[in-house]
């Protein structure tokens, strides 16, 4: 955060393609699914793991300051023109930012730049889920039906964009 206690805005972030390889980016990614684990029961867990997130067709950014690590997150194509953001996480120290907000801005832009007209997320239920819900309806996310393989229930939700 600002020094000030002020948030970021998204373009104090450098924002690139990462090769999933540095300890900083995979400890992230860990903590991401340890913590998706400790409040969704693991049929409903659908982070990706690096292995996954290297997968054709996903696209995978990290957000850094001075080389610090603040937030990751990827683009996945689904295929008819759409997309899907997955393992959308801010750094434990960088909540509150604007680093997720950084990351969740680039996704939108690259998806628009690559032609997509949809962009999709599926998310968990809960408190500890609200502060993300928030951050995807202010940039425009709304509930939507279930797509690719993922149900809506008690644990999950869908959210989309229509780009």
């Amino acid at each position: 955060m600002a020094q000030d206690g002020r948030k970021l805005p998204a373009a104090a972030f450098t924002i690139t393609p990462d090769p999933l390889e540095t300890a900083d980016v995979l400890a992230l990614l860990e903590r991401h699914l340890e913590e998706m684990h400790a409040n969704s029961p693991a049929c409903k867990v659908h982070a990706l793991d690096a292995s996954r997130l290297k997968e054709p067709g996903v696209t995978f950014y990290a957000a850094r300051i001075d080389g610090e690590l603040a937030a990751v997150g990827a683009l996945k194509r689904l295929g008819d023109s759409q997309g899907e953001v997955k393992s959308m996480r801010a750094a434990d120290s960088w909540r509150g930012t604007g680093a997720g907000e950084a990351i969740l801005l680039h996704l939108i832009a690259e998806a628009r730049a690559e032609g997509l007209t949809w962009l999709g997320l599926e998310t968990g239920q809960g408190p500890v889920f609200e502060p993300a819900h928030a951050l995807y309806r202010k940039h425009g996310f709304a509930p939507c039906d279930a797509y690719a393989d993922y149900v809506i229930d008690e644990f999950s939700t869908c959210m989309g964009l229509d780009l």
